[in-house]
């Protein structure tokens, strides 16, 4: 194919679209464990929390600071902590996917 403006284009979407199919198994599945780790903590964490009912003031402000810290802390590419943040971020995206589905189970 010529390197016209359109296949660069094309190129680039199907990057964006479809760029995770093209990384490792080990990635993936780190990306995935991730993700449901992070979920089935922060939901049995959110559930207690629920049921005790103590401290509600105190832990979503934390909650809140810890979620900020991890997205303003995004270290480079080239560092060595650049795949620990990586799986932290994705823990990040799974509690807070428990935490949005906790609020709609609570809301109906």
């Amino acid at each position: 194919m010529q390197n016209t403006r359109f296949s660069n284009i094309n190129i680039k979407l199907s990057k964006i679209l479809f760029g995770f199919l093209s990384s490792s198994w080990r990635s993936k599945s780190i990306n995935l464990i991730s993700i449901l780790f992070g979920y089935f903590l922060f939901a049995n964490f959110i559930t207690k929390f629920i049921s005790e009912g103590q401290n509600e003031l105190i832990m979503v402000p934390i909650i809140i600071l810890i979620i900020e810290v991890i997205i303003r802390n995004r270290p480079s590419n080239n560092s060595n902590l650049f795949n620990l943040w990586l799986v932290v971020d994705k823990f990040r995206i799974g509690a807070i996917y428990a935490l949005i589905l906790e609020a709609f189970k609570i809301g109906s």
